[in-house]
């Protein structure tokens, strides 16, 4: 059984307070091949397009595109705050691999 991404309250909670839905964008998370470990994510606020997953919480939106759901499967998108920076980062359980940057992995 497929199991689409989880975005946890705090990636919600931090689109909001970009207000990003305000402006008529979502959160688009996609995989794409590159980066040091095969794979890589690519993160970035876009306009939903029409055959998106669209993952929902606190007015906001994450999509997903149809090539880079079966990558992402199962994963978390969350919202993390450390001393080197704040990031939207993805826990993925179907990496086999990553990188030191977090935004590369192999499968």
């Amino acid at each position: 059984m497929n199991l689409p991404p989880k975005v946890t309250v705090r990636a919600f909670e931090r689109l909001a307070e970009i207000g990003a839905a305000d402006q008529g964008q979502a959160l688009r998370v996609a995989v794409e091949g590159g980066g040091c470990s095969g794979f890589q994510y690519e993160i970035a606020l876009d306009t939903p397009k029409t055959d998106d997953l669209v993952l929902e919480g606190q007015g906001q939106k994450v999509v997903v595109d149809g090539v880079s759901l079966p990558f992402l499967e199962n994963a978390v998108i969350d919202f993390t705050e450390e001393l080197i920076g704040a990031r939207f980062t993805i826990e993925n359980p179907n990496a086999t691999a990553s990188c030191g940057c977090g935004t590369s992995f192999s499968m």
